[in-house]
């Protein structure tokens, strides 16, 4: 037992983290110690549990995964993170690696996936599912777009990613336990960087970078 990785599973699904537990139980050399379903318990988890390694969603209520990332990683350089997400898009890669991640995996990437990510982690590699690091020929067309987005806060591309989406800043405000006037602030920075007038664009900005469906 002492020798087996301790993981921490972050995911505001309870369906989705017992399915995690399965694959997981699959080997014998992995003990989930903990769950979390928002970002706080995830930070507060990890400095109770010391667990081995994280395993967490970018989507989620509160500061949500990045930001989670961001000061988990702040607080201790050795943290081992790996993202399991429903985005494969480049851009949500490239963020959770920026902000911290050693590794980056899709919930529908083959079962194996997962346990082979968490070794190649453990042995100080980092991991990224085969194919997701890759720029099509349309999203170098859209590098200017790209590069601003990049250099969003989290809190920003939160609400980027959300209003692209079609969420109203008020439900976005729901979702990120924020102000409406703050998510409102945010929205209107946003489409000054992006140089836009309306959410409509922003959402064709999103899906001409392959943020989200067409």
């Amino acid at each position: 037992m002492n020798n087996k990785i301790k993981i921490v599973l972050v995911d505001d699904h309870l369906v989705v983290r017992a399915g995690f537990k399965m694959l997981l139980a699959a080997g014998d050399s992995v003990e989930v110690i903990g769950e979390a379903e928002r970002g706080e318990q995830a930070i507060q988890l990890y400095q109770e549990l010391q667990p081995d390694m994280l395993v967490m969603d970018l989507s989620m209520p509160g500061i949500g995964g990045l930001e989670t990332i961001r000061r988990i990683t702040q607080r201790d350089s050795q943290a081992r993170i790996l993202v399991f997400s429903v985005h494969h898009e480049q851009v949500y890669v490239s963020r959770a690696l920026a902000a911290g991640a050693q590794g980056y995996i899709t919930k529908n990437s083959a079962p194996g996936i997962l346990a082979e990510a968490i070794r190649a982690i453990m042995s100080g590699q980092q991991y990224v599912e085969h194919g997701l690091i890759k720029v099509s020929d349309e999203t170098r067309q859209h590098t200017g777009q790209q590069t601003i987005i990049a250099s969003f806060s989290p809190r920003e591309f939160d609400v980027f990613s959300l209003l692209a989406q079609g969420l109203t800043v008020h439900k976005i405000a729901d979702q990120l336990c924020l102000g409406h006037k703050t998510v409102a602030n945010y929205a209107t920075q946003i489409k000054k960087k992006l140089q836009v007038d309306t959410t409509t664009e922003l959402a064709h900005i999103a899906v001409n970078l392959g943020m989200t469906a067409r």
